[in-house]
């Protein structure tokens, strides 16, 4: 071989190497399980805001009124009921988006509203939406502005792995909606039947709608180049704003130490008395582990909430459960949803630290993704999520330890494989 082709060949292995490292990387924080002067206050002490703020970052002030919204019955009638009173714009950004009854009518009020000179605009990720061009056409043909964001092809391909992970609702610069939800059928129903996934979403109003319209401006100028000034800039006072202290949280891959893992590591070191976490697609790295698992060492009531077999994507939760014998004999308790596919992605420290958002404890959430999560100091949101989670428990199988250790080979073979993708998952 030439020493051109030896050098072409050297080059390819590397970019190739670059490539997988790129596309594959994980969390930069090496090795977190200390906090330095002990670890940070409570989530009821004067320097958590302040902490929080300073190092995820956000900011975090009073003046909202938050509803907790469980899943497509809860939620969805009170968002179209928000989008047919639209006077002056909406955004709207949906990660999953494929047709349906609940595609159709989301579809048909907002091109309503566009007709009836509404400022409607409309975001989605290639990657998760299945949108037929029919009905693209449909909605720009009433007015909606509609746009693709990081579309998958060669030319894209440095942003294959980074999606816009988003679920963004703002009416009228006044009211904000997101957690979990898509729009796709699977979200509509109780949560508590098959093929009615269960979700955890918030209606909210107060300065955090800016935020959250600030979230879809950022995805609206990489996608149509188009800087938002109107729709983000503030958000209008609101009928019904309460004394919740909250922000959002939008977190996006970095080279360095992500806002996300920052947000997730904070929120299980400040747990005193409880720490409850619903997650959909859960995979915490040595380090998250070794966090919960400190703080039951603490004294804390560590509870998770995962999916069970009923899940749409089997080999996350065959990596979830390679973590299991680990923090069961830490200390920590873990249950596995019943009816239906889990989806909701909740976080709840000592009834009053709450977060709601799209943000799963995995490496493409914490590392790749972008995500946008509502984070309150509110002791009645807090209080609400914990009931929920009570109640999910409720139709739940708890993992006990002494079962799991007799689990068959095929199923441990199957967890250490997924374990190897979890860079991916």
């Amino acid at each position: 071989m030439s020493a051109l082709g030896i050098t072409i060949g050297v080059l390819a292995l590397v970019a190739a190497f670059a490539t997988m490292l790129l596309l594959t990387r994980g969390t930069p924080v090496k090795s977190v399980r200390s906090f330095e002067a002990g670890g940070p206050p409570a989530p009821g002490e004067a320097g958590f805001v302040p902490l929080i703020e300073a190092l995820v970052p956000t900011h975090l002030e009073t003046g909202h009124h938050i509803q907790l919204l469980n899943d497509g019955d809860g939620t969805f009638p009170r968002l179209l009921d928000d989008l047919r009173a639209a006077r002056e714009s909406i955004l709207i950004q949906v990660y999953f988006w494929k047709s349906g009854s609940l595609s159709d009518t989301i579809g048909a009020v907002l091109a309503e509203r566009a007709r009836a000179g509404i400022r409607v605009l409309a975001l989605f990720d290639d990657f998760g939406a299945d949108i037929p061009p029919e009905y693209l056409d449909m909605l720009r043909d009433a007015g909606v502005m509609v746009a693709e964001l990081r579309p998958v092809s060669l030319f894209e391909l440095h942003k294959s792995q980074q999606r816009s992970h988003l679920r963004v609702v703002v009416v009228d610069r006044a009211i904000g909606y997101t957690g979990g939800f898509g729009i796709a059928d699977e979200w509509l129903g109780n949560g508590r039947t098959r093929d009615q996934w269960r979700e955890t979403n918030v209606r909210f109003t107060g300065p955090a709608v800016a935020q959250l319209a600030g979230s879809f401006a950022a995805g609206w100028a990489e996608a149509t180049g188009v800087l938002l000034v109107a729709d983000p800039a503030s958000a209008q006072p609101a009928d019904d704003a309460g004394d919740s202290y909250a922000g959002i949280i939008y977190t996006s891959p970095t080279t360095g130490s992500t806002p996300a893992e920052r947000l997730i590591a904070l929120s299980f070191a400040a747990a005193r008395e409880r720490l409850y976490v619903a997650n959909a697609y859960f995979v915490p790295d040595d380090d998250f582990r070794a966090m919960l698992i400190g703080a039951a060492a603490r004294g804390v009531d560590v509870r998770i909430l995962v999916p069970s077999a009923d899940t749409d994507v089997p080999i996350a939760r065959h990596a979830a459960r390679a973590s299991y014998r680990q923090l069961l004999e830490g200390g920590v308790r873990i249950w596995e949803y019943g009816p239906t596919m889990m989806h909701a992605k909740t976080l709840v420290a000592d009834g009053l630290w709450s977060l709601v958002g799209t943000l799963n404890i995995d490496n493409r959430s914490l590392a790749l993704n972008d995500e946008v999560t509502l984070a309150a100091l509110d002791r009645e949101l807090g209080r609400a999520l914990e009931e929920t989670f009570v109640q999910d428990i409720d139709y739940s199988v708890e993992i006990l330890a002494s079962q799991f250790a007799k689990r068959g080979g095929w199923q441990r073979a199957k967890e250490n494989a997924a374990v190897l993708l979890s860079r991916w998952l």
